[in-house]
């Protein structure tokens, strides 16, 4: 079979993605959305996972994607590991290997001896991170990365903040191509039923003004600064209440909800965890925010929360302010008082003018960031092409 890419043909392959899990998260939901977008093309599809389960398990398994685990039993498990790797590799002998995130993307490299047609395709996620705020593994594991990415065919970043971050790491900028994420319309999309049936499940009044914020609770992500905002901006407008969604490894996560109790925001600021239906939480939103301070590439969840028609307020972090456009606000990151004075900003609007911004929010999503666009860019890098 083959297909017609921007009048250049490819013919159909065997396309593996091989990432750590498929937990909730920004690499994890666009490895899955590229997955199905590659098999819904005709190319045999196999997304191989260090662990079981997970957030998108089902979602893998109810598509034409074929799942496959190498069932590690936890850190220290890494002979035998990479033994079922290797075995796993040579039995499905595929084309193109499309890695997601560090210690994927190094392994990949490591296999290499013993499947040395196979293309190798790296996909960086983040920006500027500052790794002095985890584990030494993971600083470690970025080290290498960092050594090794000259062995990958090509990588993909998906921001140029990405691209930038990892060339002034080493990694060679001639092999990097960016692609920004593809947002699925047709399953986000505004929907005020289902985020009105939300807002009661969680007690939020129908005439309250509601800002959440979507993402796991981690350093990155800037929740001190958020609470900050939230502490500045209560008093002033008591209509304003905040939601949080997602969760995080659970020391962290209890100082923050402990920083939060502190500052007085237990009466205004709701923690509801890790959510599925992703469509009802973003429509429950007046607007979304993002506040990280570091790491972002393209941040998925701002995609999606414009797909439902939600304008949001963001740090310039990352390419927050590419994705956002003029249908929403961008601030310093970092900066409490400027986080505020923007979400007080969107809530003066008048109700014509949100509405606009709503409209432009969404149609700036489908006409940049589909789907169909994401799986066109992924086929042309993945896929070598005829002669």
């Amino acid at each position: 079979m083959l297909l017609d890419v921007g009048f250049k043909l490819l013919r159909t392959m065997k396309i593996l993605c091989f990432i750590r899990s498929l937990n909730a998260g920004g690499a994890e939901r666009q490895l899955v959305v590229t997955a199905k977008g590659l098999a819904e093309r005709g190319h045999k599809v196999t997304v191989l996972t260090f662990y079981n389960g997970g957030f998108y398990a089902d979602e893998i398994i109810d598509s034409k994607v074929q799942l496959l685990s190498l069932n590690k039993k936890g850190r220290w498990d890494l002979l035998a590991f990479f033994l079922r790797l290797n075995s796993v590799l040579r039995k499905q002998a595929p084309d193109v290997i499309y890695s997601f995130l560090g210690i994927a993307n190094v392994l990949t490299v490591l296999v290499r001896p013993f499947i040395s047609s196979t293309r190798l395709v790296w996909g960086v996620r983040a920006s500027n991170m500052d790794l002095g705020k985890y584990d030494w593994l993971t600083r470690w594991s970025y080290w290498v990365e960092c050594r090794l990415a000259r062995f990958a065919d090509v990588i993909v970043a998906n921001s140029h903040a990405g691209l930038e971050y990892a060339v002034a790491h080493g990694f060679p900028e001639k092999n990097i191509k960016v692609i920004p994420n593809g947002i699925d319309t047709e399953y986000f999309y505004p929907d005020k039923l289902a985020g009105e049936s939300l807002r009661k499940v969680w007690g939020v009044a129908e005439d309250a003004f509601l800002i959440g914020v979507v993402g796991r609770i981690d350093p990155m992500k800037g929740y001190p600064t958020f609470l900050e905002a939230v502490a500045q901006i209560k008093q002033q407008y008591p209509q304003l209440y905040f939601v949080s969604v997602g969760t995080g490894e659970a020391k962290f996560e209890t100082s923050i909800h402990e920083l939060a109790t502190e500052l007085g925001l237990d009466d205004v600021l709701i923690w509801v965890g890790q959510y599925t239906d992703m469509l009802a939480v973003y429509n429950a939103f007046d607007i979304a925010t993002s506040s990280s301070s570091y790491g972002e590439g393209f941040p998925n969840v701002l995609g999606e929360a414009m797909s439902c028609g939600v304008p949001c307020v963001v740090t310039d972090v990352g390419d927050s302010s590419l994705v956002v456009g003029d249908t929403g606000l961008v601030v310093a990151p970092k900066d409490s008082d400027a986080l505020s004075t923007a979400w007080t900003a969107m809530f003066l609007l008048d109700k014509a003018k949100l509405e606009d911004l709503s409209a432009a929010a969404r149609k700036r999503v489908i006409n940049k960031f589909s789907v169909n666009t994401l799986i066109d860019s992924s086929e042309q890098v993945l896929l070598p092409k005829l002669d």
